[in-house]
């Protein structure tokens, strides 16, 4: 009867595992194809495109000239770069101070302004945009970085997550670092980021994300040409009569290789730092 019993386990594991690989292998396909499609309409006609052909053409290069010639292709790349790039470094220095001032310096008025903060992320950007215009438009911060940056540097997302691990942090090591004559600077510096590679990585890989999708608040306050980013020049591809989607597919390809690079070169420390912040 125990070798019965230990086969029928077997062989439902078995057959588990087979179905578990079975779902994978759809999901992975599912997740994959859009980017494999994207990539083959690059090389392709946009008539080859429409019909919607899976063989890779020979269109890439007329792609590229005619992306080039109607559009400011590395002005955007370059401003999207800028972007994005100050706005991570920035967003990383105010939140992990601010979620790690959170945690280190923990009372109960910390604890209610934090729970103030958090309401901030119900509140949709919709409803604090026109605000946010006029004050950017008062201080003479349109068509600038300033004006992108300044006003998503600090995210309650970010702050909780840099709170979060700060959770995990030993108190110990603060104690003995101000023992030894350490500032409290020193301690955040030399000590606490060291410490936190996980989740910063975590916080660039999401930061530089937004950074570089934003669409919607540059769209409003950069107003002239070569301010756009490369969120906004495709758009403006898809906004005449007619649309070259060889052209578009290849401008789309662009956008998002940067994207690939930060993600998979972090992914490792991405998911350490999500993990922490959950536990």
């Amino acid at each position: 009867m125990s070798v019965i019993n230990i086969n029928k386990k077997t062989k439902s594991t078995q057959s588990l595992g087979v179905g578990t690989y079975t779902f994978l292998i759809v999901a992975v396909i599912l997740s994959v194809f859009p980017l494999f499609w994207m990539v083959i309409a690059a090389t392709n006609k946009s008539v080859d495109v429409i019909s919607g052909t899976l063989i890779p053409g020979s269109n890439l290069a007329t792609n590229y000239k005619n992306l080039i010639g109607s559009t400011n292709l590395w002005q955007a790349m370059w401003n999207s770069f800028k972007y994005a790039g100050i706005m991570t470094v920035l967003s990383l220095l105010v939140c992990s101070i601010a979620g790690y001032g959170f945690e280190i310096y923990h009372d109960k008025h910390k604890d209610r302004l934090f729970s103030f903060l958090l309401l901030a992320m119900m509140i949709p950007f919709a409803a604090v945009m026109i605000p946010l215009y006029q004050m950017v438009s008062e201080y003479g911060l349109l068509n600038s970085t300033a004006g992108f940056v300044l006003p998503t540097i600090s995210t309650p997302f970010l702050i909780m997550l840099f709170r979060q691990n700060s959770r995990s942090f030993p108190h110990e090591i603060i104690d003995a670092a101000r023992i030894d004559g350490l500032s409290e600077i020193g301690i955040f510096i030399r000590i606490y980021i060291p410490t936190q590679k996980a989740v910063f990585a975590a916080a660039v890989t999401v930061v530089f994300m937004n950074g570089w999708n934003n669409y919607l608040w540059p769209k409003i306050i950069m107003q002239s040409n070569d301010s756009i980013s490369m969120p906004m020049l495709i758009a403006g591809l898809q906004s005449g009569y007619v649309t070259d989607y060889g052209v578009l597919m290849l401008s789309v390809l662009f956008c998002i290789l940067p994207m690939l690079i930060i993600f998979f070169a972090m992914q490792r420390y991405f998911t350490q730092g999500i993990t922490g912040s959950i536990k």
